[in-house]
């Protein structure tokens, strides 16, 4: 019992010694705000003399008035330095913005001019077109040339800018106008290649695979798209064997125009003909010619692959006349190249 006893007396000398100890902090706690604020409430008195010293103003403070002016003060400036900070990075980034309209605005020009040339030279290019037609005996179209600005920009520049479906409805009506208007002529040429082995061998009538191997997976007009589901143009065929580095040949007699890589078309060569023919070979695997390089009919130029663009190893095989795509099927003679001198 005794000892019980003892540990009862000690924890009530703890507790009355914690709240003695509380007591004093209270106490202190209440003494310093007490002076705290009778500290604040002291006044301060600000004197304004002028120099001539008729009217003196005296302005009377609290030291808490005081930094509540002083807090003031410093939030007014903080938020104007932000506001001035926030204000200087905007006027940059407009000037920015300003600058690259400019730059749009004068690529537009350039692009605008270029195209003008383009226009004019397709034109004299048309002209030119016709009196080679008439040489060999088929009097060209006599309608407007009004609406003759053609592809000849996308058949050199193969990066196609623009999937929409206004635009394809365009290219496909312009490129149908231009067939309609040429379709006696293409006819009148038919029929002079057939009778002609000189010519024909100058026009692009031979099956672009060596051996007349593969088949037709994809024909030259409207198809949709197989990466983006839309309709449009497809200005070629597209010849499948279901293997690559199978050989590509030229279907004319000709010249190498331009040898390169596109994203879209992979490996491609394209060839200058007479009579305004333009024939182009897309996504091969290998090129085997240079440019500037004349070829013969039926001459090796490649190798089927599967570069730029495709869903598997193909031929993209285009024939243009004049400045306009052509369906290769109007000059196609599906026969074996490995009679023809390699």
């Amino acid at each position: 019992m005794s000892t019980l006893k003892r540990y009862k007396k000690l924890e009530n000398t703890l507790v009355q010694r914690l709240v003695a100890a509380m007591t004093r902090a209270a106490s202190a706690s209440r003494d310093f705000f007490r002076r705290f604020m009778k500290a604040g409430r002291q006044k301060l008195t600000i004197m304004l003399v002028p120099h001539t010293e008729k009217r003196i103003l005296n302005l009377q403070l609290s030291f808490f008035g005081l930094a509540g002016i002083l807090l003031a003060i410093g939030v007014i400036l903080s938020v104007s330095v932000y506001a001035t900070s926030r204000f200087g990075s905007t006027a940059r980034l407009l000037s920015g913005k300003v600058s690259d309209l400019r730059s749009t605005q004068a690529d537009l020009d350039a692009v605008r001019d270029e195209t003008t040339t383009l226009i004019k030279a397709a034109r004299n290019f048309e002209a030119a077109l016709s009196s080679t037609l008439s040489r060999i005996g088929i009097q060209p179209s006599s309608s407007s040339t009004g609406d003759r600005d053609g592809d000849l920009a996308a058949f050199f520049d193969v990066e196609e800018a623009g999937r929409g479906s206004l635009r394809e409805v365009g290219e496909i009506r312009k490129v149908t106008r231009y067939l309609e208007k040429t379709v006696s002529a293409v006819k009148e040429l038919g029929g002079v290649v057939s009778s002609q082995s000189e010519v024909l061998s100058e026009i692009p009538n031979l099956w672009p695979v060596k051996g007349g191997i593969g088949h037709i997976s994809m024909y030259y007009g409207q198809n949709e798209n197989p990466f983006y589901g839309s309709w449009y143009l497809h200005k070629g065929l597209d010849i499948s064997t279901f293997r690559m580095g199978d050989p590509v040949v030229a279907t004319a007699d000709g010249k190498v125009a331009n040898i390169g890589y596109d994203p879209s078309y992979g490996n491609n060569i394209i060839l200058e003909h007479k009579h305004g023919f333009f024939t182009r070979y897309a996504h091969l695997q290998s090129v085997r010619v240079q440019k500037g390089q004349k070829v013969q009919q039926g001459q090796v130029i490649g190798y089927l692959g599967n570069t730029g663009l495709t869903t598997g190893p193909h031929l993209h095989y285009e024939v243009h006349l004049g400045t306009e795509t052509i369906d290769p099927l109007r000059f196609l003679n599906i026969r074996s190249s490995s009679a023809l001198t390699q």
